[in-house]
């Protein structure tokens, strides 16, 4: 995802700088959203060459795929759909980031006055660090489970947040790029790296992509309508803007880490024992074996 924003920056960032303003705004931000068509043929094709795990397609033979899996995820599973949802408030860093902080850094009612190709800088350095730090989350999530990268990148990008706005707020172009690169680079990855594989282990097989996709694009459509808020909120012209927002922000991450303390670990549970809350993990010590080997093996 965030290599896919790079690409999109690489695209967007030259057509903001040597356009013309009216062009640009007229129809020369249109570009980047066609050209994503191609994004949308190149998904089609990884995702044909991709194979079943061996878990669904043991499931598609016994027969065990539910006729209507979103029923039967409701049903079993309403927990962990409400815990991903929650979970996927943390959102609202990306929000902060690019939607609200780049309204409140360039439009000229706010009265701050960056230079929008400068600002758009700001995202793409961040994402760049993103892609470099991502495998080492993920890593060490392998050792000491999905949950504590989570909680701690929910709670410190929320913090973070007063910082990055206070910087946008006093025209600090070098701050503003420090803290995206520490919210958004690297502290929001302890969320941002993990959550693909945190998601579907929370449920079993026969329903699992049901309750992951539905709570999580639920989680995504409540974040898609926090710009209105915080415009609703902080207006041009109004008062302590980096803290309002950042209130909410922070507010946002908190109930996101309650939700990840709330689930049950996942990984050291062996597939088939995933969505079952009575499943017992694999011993560290076994778990850790079998990790080095498999590791091992890949190299």
């Amino acid at each position: 995802m965030q290599a896919g924003q790079i690409l999109a920056a690489a695209v967007f960032l030259p057509l903001a700088h040597f356009m013309p303003a009216e062009q640009f705004n007229t129809w020369g931000w249109r570009i980047p959203f066609l050209l994503s068509f191609l994004v949308i043929v190149a998904g089609y094709i990884i995702r044909r060459e991709v194979d079943e795990t061996p878990a669904f397609t043991e499931e598609t033979i016994d027969g065990h795929v539910p006729k209507a899996p979103f029923v039967q995820a409701v049903t079993e599973s309403w927990r962990d759909m409400l815990r991903v949802m929650c979970c996927s408030l943390m959102n609202v860093i990306p929000v902060v980031t690019t939607i609200f902080g780049a309204a409140y850094a360039v439009q000229p009612g706010y009265g701050i006055g960056f230079e929008k190709d400068i600002y758009l800088w700001i995202p793409v350095l961040g994402n760049i660090v993103a892609v470099i730090v991502i495998p080492f989350v993920g890593n060490l999530s392998d050792k000491i489970g999905r949950k504590p990268p989570i909680i701690v990148g929910a709670l410190a990008s929320g913090m973070l947040a007063y910082v990055y706005l206070y910087a946008i707020s006093i025209h600090s172009v070098p701050l503003a790029i420090c803290m995206s690169i520490l919210m958004w680079g690297i502290v929001y990855q302890g969320y941002n790296a993990i959550f693909p594989s945190f998601y579907p282990e929370m449920f079993p097989t026969r329903t699992r992509v049901s309750g992951m996709a539905i709570s999580q694009n639920l989680g995504t459509l409540v974040t898609a309508l926090l710009p209105a808020l915080f415009a609703y909120v902080a207006p041009p012209g109004a008062m302590d803007i980096p803290f309002t927002v950042g209130s909410i922000t922070l507010a946002v991450t908190v109930i996101a880490a309650i939700a990840a303390f709330t689930a049950r670990e996942t990984y050291r549970v062996h597939m088939v024992d995933l969505g079952n809350p009575d499943a017992v993990p694999v011993p560290k010590k076994a778990y850790d074996a079998a990790r080095d080997k498999l590791m091992a093996a890949s190299c």
